[in-house]
């Protein structure tokens, strides 16, 4: 019998939901999850050293988060819209899948205006869903001037739980220090953690480091409305893994190494790409991969994350890693230590 939606509720008390990152990116606090041992430690990310041998391997996402969220005004009446940018469908026609808020003002055929000069005109041209709407923007100047202004209004696409004002500091924060390819609307968030110097001791300990990419969209964080999870279809998301990353990690492999995926992005997209004798592939396309229990990894034998919220795509990803049961328990000892979850959260690793 498949594991139910319900099964993955929990009471989260609200305080407990992060609004701010830690002061220094690698000491937020670390629980390790140890499933051999069904044993769980308290420490703080920086001691990540201690549980990786050289020749082991990181692989971390290096998706781009741009600043997604726009506020425009409706014409005629002015009133304030959200537009939030999910995905560009023609660069050419500037045709682009959005969120907007509020949803029920939006009709097919009106304007939005956007900077105080009101030189970026959009117009909605499709209802793709309740909450989605397909725009044109409508520029004169060229496709990177359109990006720049893109760039220019845009502000970081905090989660909506965070309730306070986007400050200056989350464009740093809310991006991994190794993020070089743009195209995600969310951060792959286990990756927060490094810091540049850990980065480098990790470096120095003999650890390598395999690269993949997934732009984050709202597939890895749409509710789950169905009880039968087997029901549940995961919006696409597109990912790249080059050859670098595979000859890295098929290596670590053949010689039986730790290999970490750090977040849960970077395990959806080594689980794409597992060749027919279990070895990884080289991948170029989108995924819409959902793994909930039961599963088996082909890839990763360990695993950095973030405390989830109930119900979410990626709670039941690490219940399948980690195992229901020990996971209920590390998440029951999270909530009575007052570990900080979501976003700006604390880490959890599991060995």
């Amino acid at each position: 019998m498949g594991m139910k939606l319900s099964q993955f509720g929990f009471e989260l008390p609200e305080e407990l939901l992060a609004e701010y990152p830690a002061e220094n990116r690698d000491e937020a606090r670390l629980m390790v999850l140890n499933r051999k041992d069904q044993t769980i430690e308290h420490k703080l990310f920086k001691d990540i050293m201690e549980y990786f041998e050289p020749k082991d391997v990181m692989v971390l996402n290096n998706t781009k988060v741009f600043p997604a969220r726009l506020f425009g005004n409706k014409e005629k009446t002015g009133a304030r819209i959200e537009v939030f940018l999910l995905r560009e469908l023609n660069p050419e026609t500037k045709l682009w899948d959005v969120l907007v808020d509020p949803a029920r003002k939006i009709r097919i055929g009106n304007k939005l205006y956007f900077g105080d000069d009101e030189s970026l005109v959009a117009e909605v041209i499709d209802n793709t869903t309740s909450r989605g709407r397909t725009l044109r923007f409508l520029y004169d100047g060229s496709y990177q001037e359109f990006r720049k202004k893109l760039q220019e209004l845009g502000e970081t696409p905090l989660p909506k739980y965070i309730k306070r004002d986007v400050q200056p500091e989350d464009a740093e924060r809310y991006q991994t220090i190794y993020a070089k390819n743009e195209g995600a609307v969310a951060a792959p968030t286990a990756g927060l953690h490094f810091s540049k110097h850990l980065l480098k001791r990790l470096e120095i300990k003999g650890i390598d480091f395999a690269e993949v990419t997934l732009h984050v969209g709202l597939g890895t964080f749409s509710p789950v409305e169905v009880e039968d999870l087997s029901k549940h279809k995961m919006d696409s998301e597109e990912a790249f893994i080059e050859e670098k990353a595979t000859v890295t990690i098929n290596k670590a492999l053949s010689e039986k190494r730790r290999i970490c995926a750090v977040g849960t992005t970077s395990m959806r997209v080594l689980e794409s790409a597992v060749s027919s004798n279990h070895t990884l592939n080289e991948f170029s396309g989108w995924t819409n991969k959902f793994i909930f229990p039961p599963y088996d990894f082909s890839i990763a034998n360990c695993m950095i994350t973030n405390f989830h919220t109930p119900k979410s795509t990626l709670m039941m990803m690490v219940s399948a890693f980690a195992g229901h049961d020990f996971m209920k328990r590390a998440y029951d000892e999270a909530i009575k230590e007052k570990y900080k979850f979501y976003t700006y959260g604390d880490a959890m690793l599991i060995i």
